[in-house]
């Protein structure tokens, strides 16, 4: 059976019900904890795990659940925006592991603001870092798989510019991600604040080399034709 490329109909909608489930249930969950969550929830944490914003109870409930819908039908839409819209039927695993593992993420993130909301001591780093990890795992894993488009991978004006530089940086960075992943999931059971800075040196360091990487391989692509 052909590939197909997500998009808004009710033949998606219903291929991805656990998805559309697990939203509802945020939604759900919202209703459930607003009457008992104070005004003030914390919502953000330091590198070193203490509490340092905090948002409205109706943001704490309802806040994330409409993000992750928003990103839910974003994620449907952005096929069909993009010009090179062909190209997804060629990625269409690797695109649907990395929007199913990234709403999993902010409904985890949305349980996590729902608990400390309800006065439960959350070790965030605990928590939110591993799954973090596992994210960069997963796309580390699929990335490689990922065609030429203008909205879902490495987008430098070097990749987009060019199928090979594409091809080439994207295979490159895969493995750098899955390595990144691994070192900051064992990072997780560091002491703050050295965890999370293993995590954002991770982040970083991947981004950069990948930006420094399709840049070389453009010029050398450039100087070979």
């Amino acid at each position: 059976m052909a590939k197909t490329v997500p998009g808004l109909t009710i033949w998606q909608l219903k291929r991805d019900w656990p998805l559309v489930a697990l939203i509802l249930v945020m939604f759900v969950m919202g209703v459930y904890f607003y009457p008992t969550l104070p005004e003030k929830v914390p919502s953000s944490w330091s590198m070193k795990g203490e509490v340092q914003g905090y948002s409205g109870r109706g943001f704490a409930a309802f806040g994330l659940p409409l993000v992750t819908s928003a990103l839910y039908i974003m994620f449907l839409v952005l096929p069909a925006l993009d010009p090179k819209r062909a190209n997804y039927h060629r990625f269409i695993k690797a695109y649907n592991a990395i929007r199913w593992s990234t709403l999993m993420l902010m409904a985890l993130i949305h349980g996590v603001i729902l608990l400390a909301g309800m006065g439960h001591t959350i070790d965030v780093s605990k928590i939110v870092q591993p799954a973090t990890a596992l994210l960069f795992i997963v796309m580390g894993n699929q990335i490689g798989r990922v065609r030429h488009n203008y909205f879902v991978g490495i987008r430098t004006p070097w990749t987009l510019a060019n199928e090979e530089v594409w091809r080439r940086t994207h295979r490159m960075a895969g493995p750098l991600l899955v390595a990144g992943g691994i070192v900051s999931l064992a990072a997780t059971w560091l002491p703050p604040p050295y965890n999370f800075a293993v995590l954002m040196v991770a982040v970083i360091g991947t981004s950069l080399a990948a930006v420094v990487y399709s840049y070389v391989i453009f010029k050398q692509l450039s100087v070979e034709n």
